[in-house]
């Protein structure tokens, strides 16, 4: 993914985001609950065999998005907890 960042920063942002790691589990049992909430219950309700594959896209997607969701929330805590290195601050004039 293309953030714009430098290489430093996103290497700084990656040792500080490894220590909040555990924020995977939320996200993949909500894409787990997804699939098996569709996969499972919509049969019970009169859904065919196309049931299977929808539930597993929208499981995935669940997954996806707040994947993406949390990414931006944890950058933007980098951002505002962390200070620049002073090689990146902008020169006086």
């Amino acid at each position: 993914m293309k953030t714009g960042w430098c290489r430093p920063c996103e290497n700084a942002y990656d040792t500080w985001v490894r220590r909040h790691a555990s924020d995977i589990i939320g996200v993949v049992m909500s894409g787990g609950a997804v699939l098996a909430l569709l996969g499972l219950g919509l049969p019970f309700l009169g859904g065919g065999w196309f049931v299977g594959p929808v539930a597993a896209f929208c499981g995935f997607g669940t997954i996806v998005v707040l994947q993406r969701t949390n990414d931006r929330r944890r950058r933007r805590q980098f951002l505002r907890g962390v200070a620049l290195p002073r090689a990146y601050l902008p020169s006086p004039k």
